[in-house]
């Protein structure tokens, strides 16, 4: 059984996520959006989606990147 770095649980279910050459073990999705989602610039609210990333920041959608100042920003094209 391999245990859960975020919330300690030893599941046999367990599976691994490598991030950037890091190799992480998680029990469930949610705890793996829990340490590796970015947050949104804006609102602060994690990115489980697409986003959108403007000047080296992350953001939940177009709306908060525009309020952020990045006014060029879309949901769609």
């Amino acid at each position: 059984m391999a245990q859960c770095e975020v919330c300690g649980n030893d599941y046999d279910g367990a599976f691994e996520v490598t991030s950037a050459g890091t190799t992480h073990v998680f029990d469930s999705f949610e705890c793996a959006i829990h340490a590796l989602a970015p947050v949104c610039e804006h609102c602060g609210v994690k990115v489980i989606g697409h986003g959108v990333q403007a000047g080296g920041s992350f953001f939940c959608c177009a709306h908060c990147a525009r309020m952020a100042g990045n006014e060029g920003a879309q949901d769609r094209v």
